[in-house]
């Protein structure tokens, strides 16, 4: 019975339109809408990634070895299985004019290349065309930025090696580029049967075979990779199929748009200020209804029902406004969108990421709103001769308190369970409670301050007027600190990330890093190498070391996932050298290295901090494909690696009787003065061009772009969360203009000018807008340095430009938003606003 006549109550309230209720509803659907466009342009690059798997792939399968080319019994099972069968050789070498060299990724391929998709060139010639070459010279393409930094057009000669090439048209489009992942050099593609004599594929050389299939339709993708490890398990074998054709920007794209969910989530706690304020505001609106209620004899249970109600109804509203925005936006927006992706994306409405930003959006109302309307209990029908909200308890009954924290726990776990993270969950959603408690706390700090110091501003009126202001119950205060804090602090904290990771890549490493690094160098070349470095007085240290690469495929007898989970380390091939003795800064934390003159059963020494990731301890066997041969060894010894020096750091060493037989190359760092990189450059590899040289500062400045994209995207995610405190700030500064018309006609009457009041709103919002950007800076530089130190493990550092932009970000955030209703309130007749008082 009371709830019907609770829903009778709430549809007759719900009369009145929704007035009192933008604020509710814009916060809500803003916060909404940005999850669920995320989460929409996520599907989408997953369903273009599915559905053009092949395309990217460039066939239905992949078989990628590294360091050597398929055996003849590898070749004739991928023959018994494929349509047809392409052979790819990828590495890096140096693209040679004159004087001028450039760090390439080459790319040599067969007649049957591509298998899938299609080369786009300029001039638009046909691939086998421009790869016959011209005047006598094997034909090669290369992307726009090489022939760019070599003073190339088509027709141009260059040297790859020994061998002299003709670039004959530059590459639009590579059908299977986003396969190919992170490259530090741009494309060069060549025919591979043209490689022959150049010298790049010496015995140990660095390379990367790969053979793409097309098979029968039909055939089942999982059968074959469940065949293909089987028939290579102890090949050193990775496998690629259609149905993740770039596994690579899937995982990026996923755990990019996992973080931005997560931004959006704070976006939606600073809606919710806003939910809760215009709910409060609403409700002291409807005191006199309430205490009417309960007069005529309404319960608890009634008034508490008819208000949930109609706020629930409200809130399904707003949800939906924001699911319609978040899932209609990128599909408006798709040329755009797709016109700046890497990848392609089937644009489209995707049902999961509109019900998951509803489920959080709904949540998100809840918990904000049962605050305020728990209190709504406490109204008695005594309020009709007092203001019951002044004297209201602050808290509610322990029942709702209980029911908020559990709608809490219940986001953070969909969070968790939606984006298959748990550590980044906890950690964003734990640093935006945290920043939610700082600026709580600080909002009753900045009420107590302004108290105390109205006491001390009696020379000073316009600022005992501010202050006075703000002290005050009705100003707000509270809902400006949270709404534009949390704002702030976010964008605080991705600014101090961003900036001192470019720190930690480019602006703490050249003290220490070296200027080049040289692979591929051949055993027989390395006296010579080390005879013109060593006599070079800018040469100040040379560190050399032989490299092969291998693939951790077993610990302890059993598959290496089975051990040690999903650790990057057995992600892919590794590292691998070996050592009579360990070097003058080698620290070994455990075990002992084996003696100079050791030739028994293989022995390992493992990074420590990666073997303590990894669960691994001394006496633990590894099984490492090397060349298609597993080498099994025992650790006898833990070392610390050292990877931010950008120096020579391997994962796994290993004595020399286990290693110095099979084919290998030598790796080389070399630190020398800037002004002799180039001369050193130019003999070495007019002596060796085999050997590829990959400067330092040119790897660092690739992956700083990369950065940039990334702090581009959570930056624009943090934008929105300001955007949805900037709404609130407008609400607050709407919902307080009968308060200041008010004050200024009170004023008025006592003699205060236009200009001293319009100074005493000015000077709060300033006064507003700096402490809450000052302690957002605060929150958000604590939240950068624990991202920095705990997640990045770099070191912190303020980066003062970015952070006195936040301050002035939050002053001007504040002025704008209040100053056009406090200035309205200005013009007001004191007569006219007394006598309504009355």
């Amino acid at each position: 019975m009371s709830l019907d006549l609770a829903a009778r109550f709430a549809r007759r309230e719900m009369r009145g339109g929704l007035k009192g209720f933008r604020l509710f509803l814009a916060c809500l659907a803003l916060g909404v809408a940005a999850i669920a466009a995320v989460g929409s342009v996520r599907a989408a690059i997953e369903a273009g990634l599915e559905r053009e798997g092949a395309a990217l792939l460039g066939g239905a399968a992949e078989l990628d070895f590294t360091y050597r080319f398929a055996s003849p019994q590898e070749r004739v099972w991928m023959a018994a299985r494929a349509q047809e069968i392409s052979e790819i050789v990828e590495f890096r070498s140096m693209a040679v004019v004159e004087e001028q060299r450039a760090l390439t990724q080459v790319k040599a391929v067969d007649d049957a290349y591509p298998l899938v998709g299609e080369m786009v060139l300029d001039p638009p010639v046909p691939l086998d065309q421009a790869l016959d070459g011209a005047d006598g010279l094997p034909g090669a393409v290369m992307e726009r930025a090489l022939s760019d930094r070599l003073g190339l057009a088509p027709g141009d000669a260059f040297t790859l090696g020994t061998q002299d090439f003709v670039l004959t048209a530059l590459i639009l489009r590579e059908p299977d580029s986003a396969a190919s992942g992170f490259a530090l050099g741009p494309r060069t593609l060549l025919r591979r049967a043209d490689l022959e004599g150049s010298g790049l594929l010496a015995p140990g050389t660095l390379f990367n075979s790969k053979y793409r299939l097309t098979v029968r339709p039909g055939t089942d993708l999982q059968v074959l990779e469940d065949e293909a490890a089987d028939a290579f398990a102890n090949a050193g074998m990775r496998w690629t199929d259609a149905r993740n054709g770039a596994p690579g920007v899937a995982q990026f794209v996923d755990r990019l748009s996992a973080f931005l969910v997560l931004v959006g989530l704070s976006g939606l706690a600073v809606g919710g200020v806003g939910v809760s304020a215009a709910v409060r505001a609403y409700l002291a609106g409807k005191t006199g209804t309430i205490a009417t209620l309960r007069a005529l004899g309404a319960d608890r249970a009634t008034v508490f029902q008819t208000y949930f109600m109609q706020i629930g109804a409200l809130s399904l509203l707003g949800v939906a406004i924001g699911v319609v925005l978040g899932g209609g936006a990128p599909l408006l927006l798709a040329p755009l969108i797709e016109a700046r992706l890497p990848v392609p994306a089937a644009f489209s409405i995707y049902p999961g990421p509109l019900f998951e930003a509803a489920l959080y959006g709904l949540l998100t109302a809840l918990a904000f709103t049962l605050w305020p309307l728990a209190r709504s209990e406490d109204v008695r029908a005594a309020t009709l001769f007092r203001d019951a909200w002044a004297g209201a308890k602050v808290l509610p009954a322990r029942r709702y308190i209980a029911a908020v924290a559990a709608l809490a726990a219940a986001l953070v776990a969909l969070a968790g369970w939606f984006n298959g993270s748990w550590f980044l969950t906890l950690w964003t959603l734990g640093g935006i409670a945290g920043a939610l408690i700082i600026l709580a706390l600080s909002a009753l700090l900045l009420r107590f301050l302004a108290r105390q110091l109205a006491h001390h501003t009696r020379g000073y009126p316009r600022l005992r007027w501010a202050m006075a202001a703000i002290s005050g119950p009705g100003e707000g205060a509270a809902a400006v600190v949270l709404s534009l804090g949390l704002g702030l602090s976010v964008l605080a904290a991705v600014g101090q990330i961003d900036g001192n990771l470019r720190q930690a890549i480019s602006g703490n490493l050249p003290d220490v890093a070296p200027s080049y690094f040289f692979v591929d160098i051949q055993k027989e070349q390395m006296p010579g190498y080390t005879e013109r470095l060593e006599n070079d007085p800018a040469v100040s240290r040379i560190d050399s070391a032989p490299m092969l690469r291998g693939v951790i495929t077993q610990i302890n007898g059993k598959p290496a996932s089975d051990m040690a989970g999903d650790h990057w380390v057995l992600n892919g091939d590794r590292g691998v050298t070996y050592a009579a003795t360990p070097d003058a800064e080698t620290t070994i934390t455990a075990g002992e290295w084996w003696p100079e003159d050791y030739n028994g059963p293989t022995q390992i020494s493992f990074a420590a901090e990666e073997a303590e990731e990894m669960g691994l301890t001394l006496g633990d066997t590894l099984t490492v494909n090397i060349l298609g041969r597993d080498i099994t060894g025992e650790i006898t010894s833990f070392r610390e690696v050292d990877f931010s020096t950008a120096g020579i750091g391997f994962i796994l060493a290993m004595n020399p009787s286990a290693l110095e037989a099979a084919p290998h190359t030598f790796i080389s760092t070399v630190y020398a003065t800037p002004e002799a990189e180039a001369a050193i450059l130019r003999d070495l590899a007019n002596r060796y061009p085999n050997i590829t040289a990959v400067r330092v500062r040119d790897a660092i400045d690739r992956v700083a772009d990369v950065l940039a994209g990334l702090a581009a995207a959570t930056s624009y995610g943090a934008l929105a969360t300001l955007l949805t405190g900037f709404i609130v700030l407008i609400g607050a500064a709407a919902a307080g203009t009968s308060a200041r018309t008010y004050e200024a006609a009170v004023l008025k009457t006592l003699g205060a000018s236009r200009r001293s009041i319009a100074g005493s709103f000015i000077l709060r919002a300033v006064l507003l807008g700096f402490f809450a950007g000052s302690v957002a800076l605060a929150a958000g530089i604590l939240g950068g340095w624990a991202v920095s130190r705990y997640v990045m493990e770099t070191d912190f550092r303020i980066i003062w430009p970015s952070a006195l932009m936040i301050v002035s970000g939050g002053v001007l955030a504040t002025v704008v938003s209040s100053l056009g209703f406090a200035l309205g309130a200005l013009g007001a007749r004191p007569a006219q606003v007394l006598r309504a008082r009355e």
